[in-house]
């Protein structure tokens, strides 16, 4: 900064812009309350219906985030400003006053352009000899003037740097950026410059020292958008690939793998969330670093130009944080074209690591060779990448492959298109693998499971859903027929992966309206309003869902997700249409007997039809397996815990899971809310208790059980709704239920018989 500049800086505009900025800020923290209390608040305990549930909902719910985000980025906007003109202000006191005094002892400051000059106040003719006389007030006074510039030069520098940087983040809408100061964002930028440095560092000059740095910073750092879109475009798409690759290869990184190698996981999790955090910017230079990493996926990146590819790298960094969804599914896309050329078309495996390779991950659960294994983690924590990519194409039917079946129903079998769902779910040949322990992993189809959870609910997996989930919509819906149809016709694609069995049972939970529907075999859709559904409707057959509950029935975890979820949706549906003032177009039938035994039924349908997968999955089985479930449902309040009563809110409100204590301004009280705490003092009690006898071929035992729960919901529903003039609806209630539940028994029979064995 020139001193003249400074020297004669007019302030006016730079106060008009905070003055306005901070008036900005005042009226978005306004708006922002509006939206938060007002908007999305009536929009979470209104009853939507159809495209609005799925569109409108979402929308006002994403409105509402952009007003904060809009608020924090314009509070952090106004004290970046605030702080530079206030320290611009002090600089030019500073120097005004500086000059003062030297003018004072007989000495004059003359700037120009690109600099300035100190001399004595004297007649040109003695102006040599005073200059070198009084050379000490001269440099005294410069190196002063010079320090005041040398400021206020930094601060007009890093001030331009974060504003831009800011306004880089994001081409529509608003960043959620929130700094409390100019300083903080400046130290950010500076600390991401610096960590960039040392991880282009050759990994064999990488020390114990500089890897504990850039660990921690990126630990602390890593959820800073400025930081993280600066760390990762510095370091670059290769740079990131070959630092992980290069730490990892114990010829390069030998003597910081002995000293640190116990550290690597934490590494592998920072580094992964910073650039997470990093693929959410919209600037140039992270647009066309995503662009060039999806690149470099099948590109060789190891020593010498040979094995991993890039993508078996970039997706052990996926693992962790909210990447953004159009990033993954461009990523999934070459992923697909990637796999297809190295199993020809799926013709045979591929991604088969050696003894000799490195680990690529570093959390023991596998080794990282196979790409997917990564990348389906990531998208399982972002819901609308996972929906969109594992109903992409995998291969058409127009294309070279081997998957065949019998097109037309003549037995002639002819080429089938297969989507990424059919491929990784029921084609795919997964390589072998091993965790930290020598045993068999099963992190890939278990990443699997947790991507078709958050592919088919809307919500990242292992979470439950709130207020905020919107309805599903037909991808989702989509996704999971496909989901429902594939267990149907081979249930040991989970029988035989146990382990999957608390995702799909979580699926399951948050789908009980519509395999409540499928189970009335009702051709004209009439029951539709005995089970009202938000968004879009799953549309399953009968025989369908009897064989995919009968699968989830048989993982305790899977089983207690239902069970628990089915209770509380019944004990909701209750109390939904024992309301006296539900509206005619809501209403299921003028009766009031026929709607509770309806109801009932189907509750008892599917809890029978759980209690047979149980029976078959304990049947000559130590005592301690059929106790396990027990423990499940136990622990499963955990959960739950906190919300038991804002369960499922009532009307049409069942836009979430029954299960998962997102709801439309339900409250403790409720029958949902009673009835679960009843079911989990039962299963406490049991889970604690002397394990009982095996439950074997005997699944008739949950019949009593479940007729007290569905008959105590009935009599709290309508207690809840002062219906006095229902003095039967227990009874109704139970004889629904007890119909029910012995229809199961018939259904497995007619329609997964196949599935059961003979004890």
């Amino acid at each position: 900064m020139d001193l003249d500049a400074l020297r004669k800086a007019d302030f006016s505009l730079l106060d008009d812009a905070v003055t306005d900025w901070s008036t900005m800020v005042d009226d978005l923290d306004t708006l922002k309350d509006s939206a938060e209390k007002g908007l999305r608040t009536t929009a979470n305990k209104a009853s939507w219906a159809g495209g609005n549930a799925q569109v409108s909902k979402e929308f006002i719910g994403k409105t509402s985030e952009e007003f904060e985000d809009a608020h924090s980025q314009a509070r952090s906007i106004y004290k970046i400003l605030l702080d530079t003109r206030d320290e611009l202000k002090q600089y030019k006191k500073q120097l005004v006053a500086a000059i003062k005094r030297g003018q004072d002892n007989k000495l004059t400051v003359i700037g120009y352009e690109g600099g300035f000059t100190v001399t004595t106040n004297v007649p040109p003719e003695g102006r040599a000899q005073q200059d070198k006389d009084n050379e000490g007030e001269i440099t005294a006074l410069r190196d002063e003037l010079q320090k005041i510039l040398d400021k206020a030069t930094e601060t007009d520098s890093s001030a331009n740097k974060v504003l831009m940087a800011i306004a880089d983040q994001s081409r529509l809408g608003f960043t959620d950026v929130d700094y409390n100061d100019r300083d903080t964002a400046a130290e950010a930028l500076k600390k991401a410059d610096d960590l960039a440095k040392l991880a282009k560092k050759k990994p064999e000059d990488l020390t114990a020292e500089d890897f504990d740095v850039l660990n921690n910073g990126l630990k602390q750092y890593g959820n800073d958008e400025l930081f993280a879109e600066r760390f990762a475009t510095n370091l670059g798409p290769r740079g990131t690939l070959d630092f992980w690759t290069g730490i990892n290869d114990p010829h390069s990184a030998w003597e910081l793998g002995h000293k640190r190698v116990d550290k690597y996981d934490d590494l592998q999790k920072n580094l992964s969330l910073t650039l997470a955090t990093a693929s959410q910017s919209d600037s140039t230079d992270m647009t066309m670093w995503k662009s060039s990493m999806i690149d470099l996926a099948d590109k060789p990146v190891g020593r010498g130009g040979g094995f991993p590819l890039g993508a078996q790298v970039m997706t052990n960094l996926m693992r962790w944080g909210d990447y953004d969804d159009r990033f993954l599914v461009d990523y999934g896309d070459k992923l697909i074209d990637t796999e297809k050329k190295f199993t020809d078309n799926g013709r045979h495996g591929a991604w088969q690591r050696t003894g000799g390779d490195p680990l690529l991950n570093r959390t023991g659960t596998d080794s990282g060779w196979d790409p997917f294994t990564g990348y389906l983690k990531a998208i399982s924590n972002s819901p609308d990448a996972a929906t969109e990519f594992l109903n992409g194409e995998f291969v058409n039917k127009d294309e070279d492959h081997d998957f065949v079946h019998d097109t037309d129903g003549d037995g002639k079998m002819g080429r089938r298109t297969l989507s990424n769902f059919d491929y990784l779910f029921e084609e795919r040949d997964w390589p072998q693998d091993t965790d930290d322990k020598g045993e068999d992993s099963i992190a890939g189809r278990n990443n699997l499971a947790l991507a078709l959870e958050a592919g088919t609910t809307g919500h990242p997996a292992g979470e439950m859903p709130t207020l905020d989930t919107p309805a599903h919509n037909s991808e989702q819906t989509k996704l999971m027929q496909s989901l429902v149809t594939s267990i149907s016709d081979d249930n040991e694609r989970v029988t035989k992966y146990g382990y999957m069995g608390d995702s799909i049972g979580q699926i399951a939970s948050e789908y009980l309206p519509d395999i409540n529907r499928a189970m009335t075999d009702d051709d004209d859709k009439d029951t539709n309003r005995l089970f009202p559904i938000a968004g879009a409707d799953a549309k399953f057959e009968h025989r369908d869902v009897t064989r995919f509950l009968f699968t989830v029935g048989q993982n305790a975890e899977g089983y207690a997700a239902v069970e628990v979820g089915q209770k509380a949706y019944m004990a909701n549906l209750m109390e939904y249409h024992l309301d006296p003032n539900l509206s005619a177009d809501q209403r299921y039938a003028h009766d009031p007997q026929f709607v509770v035994e309806q109801a009932a039924r189907g509750s008892g349908e599917v809890t029978g039809t759980l209690a047979q997968g149980r029976a078959e999955f304990v049947a000559g089985k130590a005592e301690e397996v059929d106790k396990a479930y027990e423990h499940s449902i136990a622990q499963r309040k955990n959960l739950i815990s906190g919300v038991v009563g804002t369960v499922t809110g009532v009307g049409a409100a069942f836009i979430t899971s029954p299960a998962g204590g997102a709801a439309a301004g339900g409250l403790a009280g409720t029958a949902t809310s009673m009835i679960l705490e009843e079911i989990f003092k039962d299963a406490e009690g049991k889970a604690k208790d002397e394990a009982g006898p095996v439950m074997g071929e005997h699944w008739e035992s949950g019949l009593d059980t479940n007729n007290k729960y569905t008959e105590q919901a009935a009599e709290i529903a309508a207690k809840n709704r002062n219906r006095t003039d229902l003095p039967d609806v227990g009874e109704w209630a139970r004889v629904g239920a007890e119909r029910g539940f012995h229809d199961s028994g018939t259904n497995v029979t007619a329609m997964a018989a196949d599935l059961k064995t003979d004890i």
